[in-house]
């Protein structure tokens, strides 16, 4: 058996999200941002899209139960350090989700995706209740936008004051963490609040011009801060580390299209 150097191994990740072919955000996006942050990816897509960098066109959720077969089959076969779910696609699906993760320990970061930034697909308002009872036994911390923070609360979230009463709302209700991300709230900054079990934070960093049109910043915020859990950072240094990292990749990104930049 070859010999392997235990201080480079890197900590498995898995990975649960949507497939966006362009690359700039779900699960390419997620293995790109884990992979950088010395994370080893793992994972199952959940749904296809049919998209490019000016949009999406269709979409199509994947089997539940191939999904759970595969997460069971890779859950009992290797440890993973943290988990991070995206786009679920549908109720059965997050139902799928969640009854494997009774194998695994691993803190589970959740970008609660419903609705998509350039383009349309099916709402995910049906589902997106159930999809979180489903998976609240096992979140250790969401991070919705601020229209997805009033989705799922049904409370307004436009302005910094009411997406921090939106999030503690969505804390109690899912005895979670909660990251409210301030991209969509304008201002010189972006404000970003975390509220957890005893403690509040308020993570700051300038806001970078048409920043707010850059695919895929949601997607690398929740990986890149499950590849910090992963390496054993607490959660507070795990969410600064990577707003810094995305707040970077903002600032210089990629132009792989004729439409939207992308984080990476």
């Amino acid at each position: 058996m070859p010999y392997r150097d235990e201080a480079t191994v890197r900590p498995d990740v898995l990975v649960c999200a949507g497939l966006d072919p362009s690359g700039g955000a779900g699960l390419i996006a997620d293995v790109r941002v884990i992979s950088e942050l010395g994370g080893r990816p793992v994972g199952v897509v959940t749904t296809t899209t049919i998209q490019n960098t000016t949009g999406v066109i269709d979409g199509h959720v994947l089997d539940p139960e191939a999904i759970g077969h595969q997460l069971a089959f890779l859950l009992t076969d290797v440890e993973v350090s943290a988990v991070k779910v995206g786009m679920i696609g549908s109720a059965e699906i997050a139902r799928a989700i969640a009854s494997t993760l009774q194998l695994t320990a691993a803190p589970l970061v959740w970008d609660p995706v419903m609705y998509p930034s350039r383009g349309e697909l099916p709402r995910a308002d049906a589902w997106i209740e159930d999809a979180a009872a489903a998976l609240r036994p096992h979140v250790t911390l969401v991070t919705p936008n601020a229209p997805e923070l009033a989705a799922l609360t049904g409370m307004p979230a436009g302005d910094l004051a009411e997406a921090e009463a939106a999030a503690r709302a969505l804390a109690i209700r899912l005895d979670t963490a909660v990251l409210a991300k301030g991209g969509h709230l304008g201002g010189d900054d972006s404000i970003d609040i975390l509220i957890y079990p005893g403690g509040r934070e308020e993570l700051r960093a300038k806001r970078v011009a048409n920043g707010e049109h850059v695919h895929g910043t949601g997607c690398a915020l929740s990986s890149a801060i499950a590849a910090h859990l992963a390496h054993g950072r607490d959660l507070v240094e795990a969410c600064r580390l990577a707003k810094a990292y995305v707040a970077a990749r903002i600032a210089e990104p990629q132009r792989p299209g004729r439409g939207a930049a992308a984080v990476l």
